[in-house]
């Protein structure tokens, strides 16, 4: 039975982690990000929710651009470990291993690994509660078409993308259906 509550009940998972990237002068970083969304299609517009002591947040209020990007399964722990670590104490492009390239119309780098990515130019930066809604115009797209079938859509004989549940939970989607414990705890 539906019950009334006097507090925030946040329920927005499962869903698509994006991996944010930032670079501002000689300073890069990645963040996972689970609030995002597509908000137009034509101009194409991509928008993320940050909270402003993060420090991609000030990477990206100071460069103006970001980049958005999805990794397959095999990548599920650069998005379990982008999010729970910090930027400011660590490089964890390094740290991870993780190959990158430079955007085609940004300086934020675009991971190797994933199979879709868009560079963003801020166009907007609204403030919303303890978070602020950073707009940008999609500047330039990538797709790893090996992922994708015929028709556009995940190949799943291909591909194997995680879905966040919550508490480091992983539901993958894929011809298995399977389900990731990143961090169990004994």
């Amino acid at each position: 039975m539906l019950k009334a509550m006097n507090q925030t009940v946040m329920h927005s998972y499962p869903g698509m982690v994006a991996l944010v990237t930032a670079k501002y002068n000689d300073k890069q970083n990645i963040m996972a990000a689970g609030w995002h969304s597509y908000i137009s299609y034509e101009p194409p517009i991509y928008g993320v929710s940050i909270a402003k002591e993060r420090y991609t947040y000030d990477l990206i209020a100071n460069s103006k651009e970001f980049a958005i990007n999805f990794v397959s399964a095999e990548h599920v722990h650069y998005i379990q470990h982008c999010g729970i670590t910090s930027g400011r104490d660590t490089d964890k492009f390094s740290e991870l291993g993780i190959k990158i390239q430079t955007g085609k119309t940004i300086s934020a780098p675009i991971l190797s690994e994933a199979y879709v990515a868009y560079e963003c130019r801020v166009t907007n930066i609204i403030p919303l509660g303890d978070h602020d809604w950073i707009v940008g115009n999609i500047t330039q797209f990538y797709k790893d078409e090996n992922k994708f079938a015929s028709n556009g859509l995940p190949d799943f004989s291909e591909i194997s993308i995680p879905l966040y549940l919550g508490r480091s939970k992983y539901k993958l989607l894929n011809k298995q259906d399977d389900t990731i414990d990143l961090y169990t705890k004994d």
